[in-house]
């Protein structure tokens, strides 16, 4: 239980920081596209006889970077690109997952997540991939925020545009993999998605969205794994679930302190 509190609270902030450039960047369908392509390398992991998690980890930057690469060289929307590699990804991990034999535990197991499944390794994992992302996007915080709000000011001012976005997907697609033993397949694009949306609620000043951002991440995170011991709830859905609460109630609250524009 304390392996998977401290794993929720690194992956609370590992999603609140990259989920605020994901959101402000138009990613999520991009994560949620990486999360369930990420069936593809569960189920050759299985088949393999290796840990998972770390099949996962090459499949999805794999994944990632060329979906990323597919979208800068076709003239195609990037939802259109995705749903069509999306399609065949997962056509492909079902196929695949026929041929299992016998009990499918470990398949069903990162579908829909186990968060008390996480050992010291995977602990480690997180904390190195938190400490990675945060030297990188803090440290050229000025300009991952011109790339996110204007990249064509970016490209003129010489920041090297490309080389970020790959290194952005190397991290967000990580992070989608070892999210996945916490939360599941079906879940795991909410972690960067719900926290940054309900941060982006309470301020529009990108330092403190990003506080809020990561705040949220963590916070939601201790208090789903009450819930989940509390009532004996699974604990990736739990996370998730406190998340959509405060979602929705930050929401209710913008709406009713925000006051109605009157008619001239």
């Amino acid at each position: 239980m304390q392996r998977a509190i401290a794993g929720s609270v690194l992956m609370g902030l590992l999603g609140g920081l990259l989920g605020s450039f994901v959101t402000l960047r138009q990613l999520s369908f991009f994560s949620h596209a990486v999360g369930h392509a990420a069936l593809v390398g569960l189920v050759m992991g299985v088949l393999l006889q290796l840990d998972p998690t770390w099949m996962l980890l090459p499949f999805t930057v794999i994944f990632g970077l060329a979906v990323l690469y597919l979208i800068d060289q076709t003239n195609l929307a990037s939802d259109n690109i995705l749903s069509i590699v999306l399609s065949g990804a997962l056509a492909i991990g079902v196929i695949l997952s026929s041929l299992i034999p016998g009990y499918r535990g470990n398949l069903m197991s990162a579908l829909f997540g186990d968060i008390l499944a996480i050992n010291n390794n995977d602990l480690l994992l997180v904390l190195l991939l938190l400490l990675g992302s945060a030297v990188f996007l803090l440290s050229t915080l000025r300009q991952q925020i011109l790339l996110t709000l204007n990249p064509a000011v970016a490209k003129v001012q010489g920041i090297p545009i490309q080389q970020y976005r790959y290194l952005f997907v190397v991290l967000l697609s990580l992070a989608v993999a070892v999210s996945i033993k916490a939360v599941g397949i079906l879940l795991v694009n909410a972690f960067l998605v719900i926290p940054a949306s309900t941060a982006k609620l309470l301020s529009h000043q990108f330092i403190y969205f990003l506080s809020f951002s990561v705040l949220l991440g963590a916070l939601s995170s201790v208090a789903g794994m009450t819930v989940s011991g509390f009532f004996n709830f699974a604990s990736g859905p739990s996370i998730v679930l406190v998340q959509f609460l405060l979602f929705l109630t930050v929401l209710g609250w913008a709406k009713l302190t925000t006051k109605p524009k009157t008619e001239s």
